[in-house]
């Protein structure tokens, strides 16, 4: 039975508040306000498009503010690291902690449980070539697919990988290998797990499937706040099966507490530790893949916004742009802008600028600041607006 009625303006605030919006983005930030934000939410997407910043430096910056983005790459690839590397909502940084819990996943890719067929037909029937794999690193130290000179080219599969490229990621995916450290463009460099990952989390006993799901279920209700089942779900992509049980669990346990919230078809529930607070004084700029707006029923059901990715949409198609990034103001999103950093020019470009319909005159400033804000965080001395979408002139008089 459910215990609470919300409105769709008290569950807004409620996640953005679990999420860690509403706090001081003036204030210095250190490498332990970093890693509590990221242990806050639980997981952080990775993502290698840099047309802006690539997207796993804009949740911090969109809820501390300005923070030095070498302090990320410190607590993710340095020798000494509170983050590891691994397949949680997509490819993801998590805290150490989390290491065991996913365990089973790992053990999935190995065995070829449900959508990892492919990864262990790979390992079986190249296991040979696997071996060797395992061997050059064992012996050379950390290596990325570029340094293992062994296999064919990529011929067209898989992204047009190498043969060594899928035995590593394989590898990866199934706990065998693990990031050592990124370098260069972007490059994964791969470590065996025993020589990369502290030994106080190598000892931890693997707990049993039924005992990590829980818990994962529990950190992504921690992290957002209020959420329906598949809200849930999709935080750290689990599956189906066992789904039903490890809810049930929790609400037996009072780790969740059903609620109905005014216009959501499906049934809420609660993080009974979460903060309700009245007003949310926030604005930022939010990635497409920020953990807020990644589910995009949740995003729609929650802000009454169609959030899509138009990346991949041929640009005469493109209704909003390339790399759209929306904008929070208080505890409504109020507009996007096509964000493209010309770091040969200095220039913070804005493509496009669209208003929702609910829009403030404040909105633009409040854009226009916002703006602003980014391109010193990029190193950018500017901002130009390009004269597309219906918000742009009045955004481009802002700045």
């Amino acid at each position: 039975m459910t215990r609470d009625t919300l409105t769709a303006g008290e569950a807004r605030r409620i996640a953005l508040a679990a999420q860690g919006f509403g706090g001081d983005r003036d204030a210095p930030v250190g490498k332990r306000q970093l890693v509590k934000l990221i242990e806050r939410l639980g997981v952080v997407q990775i993502d290698s498009v840099n047309v802006v910043s690539r997207t796993h430096y804009l949740p911090a910056f969109s809820r501390l503010g300005a923070y030095p983005r070498e302090l990320l790459e410190e607590v993710a690839w340095a020798k000494t690291r509170p983050l590891f590397e691994y397949w949680a909502h997509e490819a993801s940084l998590l805290p150490l902690a989390a290491q065991p819990l996913l365990r089973w996943r790992m053990e999935d890719a190995r065995n070829g449980v449900g959508t990892w067929k492919g990864i262990a037909k790979f390992l079986r029937e190249r296991r040979d070539f696997i071996d060797r794999v395992l061997d050059e690193i064992a012996t050379r130290g950390p290596l990325s697919a570029s340094e293992l000179e062994m296999g064919h080219k990529g011929e067209g599969g898989w992204w047009g990988w190498s043969e060594a490229k899928r035995a590593v990621e394989c590898l990866f995916w199934a706990g065998e290998l693990t990031t050592a450290t990124r370098r260069g463009t972007f490059e994964r460099v791969y470590g065996l797990p025993e020589k990369v990952l502290p030994k106080a989390i190598q000892d931890i006993p693997t707990p049993s499937r039924e005992d990590a799901q829980r818990e994962l279920y529990r950190i992504a209700a921690r992290a957002m706040g209020i959420a329906t089942a598949r809200d849930l779900r999709d935080y750290f992509r689990m599956p189906a099966e066992g789904a039903k049980e490890r809810l049930a669990e929790l609400l037996d346990a009072g780790h969740l507490v059903p609620v109905t919230v005014k216009g959501w078809r499906e049934q809420a529930y609660l993080d009974p530790a979460a903060r309700r607070p009245r007003r949310i004084d926030h604005t930022a700029l939010l990635s497409p893949f920020d953990n807020l707006i990644w589910f995009r029923d949740r995003t729609e059901r929650m802000f009454g916004v169609k959030v899509r990715l138009e990346i991949y949409v041929p640009a005469e198609k493109r209704q909003h742009g390339y790399y759209v990034l929306p904008f929070l103001e208080g505890d409504a999103l109020t507009a996007r802008v096509d964000l493209k950093a010309d770091r040969k020019a200095g220039v913070l470009l804005v493509q496009s600028a669209h208003a929702e319909p609910w829009a403030s005159a404040e909105t633009p400033a409040k854009l226009a600041a916002e703006l602003k804000r980014m391109a010193g965080w990029l190193g950018l001395e500017t901002v130009r607006v390009q004269p597309k979408g219906d918000l742009a002139p009045a955004l481009s008089d802002a700045l």
